[in-house]
């Protein structure tokens, strides 16, 4: 009886506790500076969040940029399990960290609550270049090996990841040029510095007169470009995109990790939400718990198979 009496108080404790949950702020790190894709939509997701907790909780976002974002990585992945030290997780990049150099964190070191945003990468030429469609940049890729240069933000993240996979898939051998970020690479790619060049859809939105998108690696084609095909359209079984979610450091309380994924479930379905996102042109891929655990596992054997093959330092 006295057993069954402790059960009972630790069992009304735990739901007390998950009942005040938050009683201090939740603060979100975002290993990147203000005003970037990532810290945008942390602060888009913050201020739904807070609605969501409700009882006048408070999200709080904390840059923490350097290192390529594991800084905030490995903040987040290092903080109390408690609920309120959340973080957000860039795919591929948080995993292909802890390959090219010491990280104190890897791909068990979180608790996956959701993903927001699936940005999908695309083949992309300068709108003056003389390739019309994939097919005509793969055919030229594979007359002359190596003559055909490809632009990418950077190595060890999406875009390399992308531009390794679409030479496995069509066989055709390609010039890698990385280049310090995405605006400098897309630079690069309007001036015919590089033949093409590997970049997100959304870094490719506000120069359809400078940049011509051939395909997007995507499983379908994305509602905000209905127009361009999928590589896989085009006979090449490729998909790699920059995704970014929210997770929480490994071991976090279930119950509070139950509430925290139905309140980021609630901030998704709302249509204000969507809409922002939307106007921001964030393309959402909402994926929660076990499925965002799935994802991350299934970016961290890409990363490791291509480290593996071609390590990038």
């Amino acid at each position: 009886m006295k057993k069954t009496l402790t059960a009972l108080a630790l069992a009304l404790a735990a739901t007390t506790a998950l009942a005040d949950y938050p009683e201090k702020p939740v603060e979100i790190i975002v290993g990147y500076s203000a005003g970037g894709g990532t810290d945008v939509m942390a602060r888009t997701v913050a201020q739904f969040l807070e609605k969501e907790l409700g009882d006048g909780a408070s999200v709080v976002v904390k840059n923490m940029p350097g290192a390529g974002g594991q800084i905030g990585f490995t903040e987040t992945s290092q903080a109390a399990p408690d609920g309120y030290t959340l973080g957000t997780f860039n795919l591929p990049a948080a995993l292909a960290l802890t390959y090219d150099r010491d990280a104190d964190y890897d791909v068990s070191s979180f608790t996956y609550l959701a993903n927001f945003v699936e940005d999908p990468n695309t083949i992309t030429v300068a709108a003056s270049s003389k390739f019309q469609t994939l097919d005509e940049l793969i055919e030229a890729a594979k007359a002359d090996p190596g003559a055909i240069t490809l632009g990418l933000s950077s190595l060890g993240g999406n875009d390399h990841f992308g531009a390794n996979m679409m030479a496995a898939a069509s066989g055709a051998e390609f010039t890698l040029v990385p280049f310090k970020g995405a605006s400098n690479a897309r630079t690069a790619i309007m001036g015919g510095h590089v033949a093409a060049g590997t970049m997100t859809l959304g870094q490719t939105t506000s120069f359809p007169d400078e940049l011509r998108v051939l395909a997007v690696l995507a499983e379908d084609r994305s509602p905000f470009r209905p127009d361009v095909p999928t590589a896989k359209e085009l006979g090449y079984d490729v998909q790699m995109s920059s995704l970014r979610g929210i997770v929480a450091p490994a071991g976090l309380d279930a119950a509070v990790a139950d509430k925290l994924r139905a309140a980021l479930s609630a901030v998704n379905a709302n249509p204000e939400f969507q809409a922002m996102m939307a106007e921001q042109g964030n393309p959402i891929a909402f994926v929660v718990g076990d499925d965002f655990a799935a994802t991350a596992a299934k970016q961290n054997d890409v990363a490791a198979q291509i480290w593996a093959e071609t390590p990038w330092k």
